[in-house]
């Protein structure tokens, strides 16, 4: 690969970066402009308070368990071709979305949807990791990443608009020419893949078994109560560890699970994705019904959070991978202490400052997994790290929920990666940032001891363990 010129990256690098940024800022794009619409959609298909929630967890189950295979794929037959495919798909499907006559019609189009997710994040982070120079890779794609922020601020004002001014339907009309234009970045892009498994087939059984066990997990996690799901996501993950043992050419390197930085980094990452999502769903509900600000008061006072967490991909975008850990862990305790005092505060002014200042922490902890894990592992392997990372937090998202007690409320409706879909309120104990804050200092904890166990030590080697970090996985 020929080294960039001194004024910028190469057109190949731009080309890339272009197509990430466009992929993500139209799947976020997605997430938060529909949220707004779910009533009326609701109102306009005739559907069940039942039926309307899978409007959103259809897609989201399809792309969190698919993750890891599309990963995969990206790797074995090429990261452009994946990303191009994933696009176009998701492109045809908001079409879909857009033309529905009813809800199954509709839910159908939005698990086809998320397939297209599953493909645009994973390919889209490999082909720009294999894409930069060694060492470029994380800043290019931390900005990929803020561009994509964007849509966490823009997403929910857009839905509005179109939802009461136009139509539910013009929210996905929007997100058309966008994945048009991420697959025309994306040919513009030099192709990539693992070279040493070229000739290998994809692991079908580890496909199956993974996705198996993560719809498994995904719906335990939205109801906890039913063990049967849990049971199975325990028997299929055994089935997959069993697989993935077995055969020559796995879905995912188990050694991929001894490389401690990574595992730190995506499981950390979690705890800010699942916290990102409590704060999302508290903050309006608690301006609007526990303040009785106005819709649109509480959307304008979001928008500083929002703002907050869409800087947070560059800003990771600039930490050393040896570097990754100690901030991760530095993030989730400044996030666990604003949402502690967001949780307990009385005034307005200091719930929105709070709140605010959690978004920049847990901006950057969200940008760092996915920066800093495709900085600590094999570039070949670039696709089956972040299809993994980007499944495990997709999956977990809702535990941000659960950990608000809004369950308890009697609340109707899901939540997806991207935010609130679509719940309200039913009484009961309001929601609290209380719990999610208790989570982050605990993940906080835990990654300052990995931090001293692997960071000090390879700093006393005098490089030796930042090598050795880099080459597991």
């Amino acid at each position: 690969m020929s080294v960039p010129p001194v004024n910028g990256p190469c057109p190949q690098v731009r080309w890339a970066q272009a197509a990430l940024a466009v992929g993500a800022f139209c799947v976020q794009l997605d997430s938060f402009a529909l949220n707004p619409a779910l009533p009326v959609v609701r109102a306009d298909l005739h559907g069940s308070p039942a039926a309307v929630p899978w409007v959103v967890s259809g897609y989201l189950l399809a792309a969190g368990a698919l993750m890891p295979a599309a990963g995969r794929l990206a790797d074995l037959y090429g990261r452009r071709r994946m990303l191009t495919l994933g696009a176009v798909l998701f492109g045809v499907s908001a079409a879909l979305c857009a033309l529905a006559p009813a809800l199954p019609f509709l839910v159908a189009a939005r698990v086809a949807q998320g397939v297209g997710g599953a493909l645009i994040m994973p390919a889209g982070l490999a082909l720009l990791t294999n894409a930069s120079p060694p060492g470029h890779g994380r800043r290019a794609t931390g900005r990929a990443l803020g561009l994509a922020g964007a849509a966490t601020v823009c997403g929910p004002f857009l839905g509005g608009v179109l939802a009461q001014s136009a139509s539910w339907r013009a929210v996905f009309w929007l997100t058309v020419p966008f994945a048009a234009a991420t697959a025309w970045s994306a040919r513009r892009a030099d192709e990539s893949r693992d070279a040493s498994a070229a000739a290998s087939p994809l692991d079908v059984a580890g496909a199956w078994t993974a996705t198996g066990a993560l719809v498994c997990l995904a719906r335990w996690l939205e109801h906890v109560g039913g063990w049967g799901w849990a049971v199975g996501a325990a028997l299929l993950g055994a089935l997959f560890v069993r697989a993935e043992r077995r055969a020559p050419a796995p879905l995912v390197d188990l050694a991929l699970f001894r490389n401690l930085p990574y595992v730190t980094l995506t499981a950390a990452g979690a705890v800010a994705n699942a916290a990102t999502v409590a704060l999302l769903y508290v903050l309006p509900l608690t301006l609007q019904q526990g303040r009785g600000w106005g819709a649109l008061g509480a959307g304008v006072a979001f928008l500083a959070p929002a703002a907050a967490l869409a800087v947070g991909g560059p800003v990771a975008g600039r930490v050393r991978p040896g570097a990754a850990v100690p901030v991760m862990a530095s993030c989730l305790a400044g996030a666990g202490g604003a949402l502690w005092l967001a949780g307990v505060a009385t005034g307005t002014s200091v719930l929105v400052a709070a709140s605010t200042g959690a978004a920049v922490a847990l901006g950057v902890a969200g940008g760092l997994a996915l920066t800093g894990t495709q900085s600590v592992v094999r570039r070949e392997r670039a696709g089956e790290a972040s299809g993994v990372t980007k499944s495990v937090l997709t999956v977990t998202a809702g535990l941000g929920l659960a950990l608000t007690g809004a369950g308890a409320g009697g609340a109707e409706g899901a939540v997806g990666a991207g935010g609130l879909v679509g719940r309200t309120a039913g009484g009961g104990v309001p929601p609290s940032l209380v719990l999610p804050a208790v989570g982050c200092l605990a993940g906080a904890a835990l990654a300052a001891a990995v931090a001293v166990v692997t960071v000090v030590p390879g700093r006393r080697g005098a490089g030796r363990g930042r090598g050795g970090r880099r080459g597991r996985g």
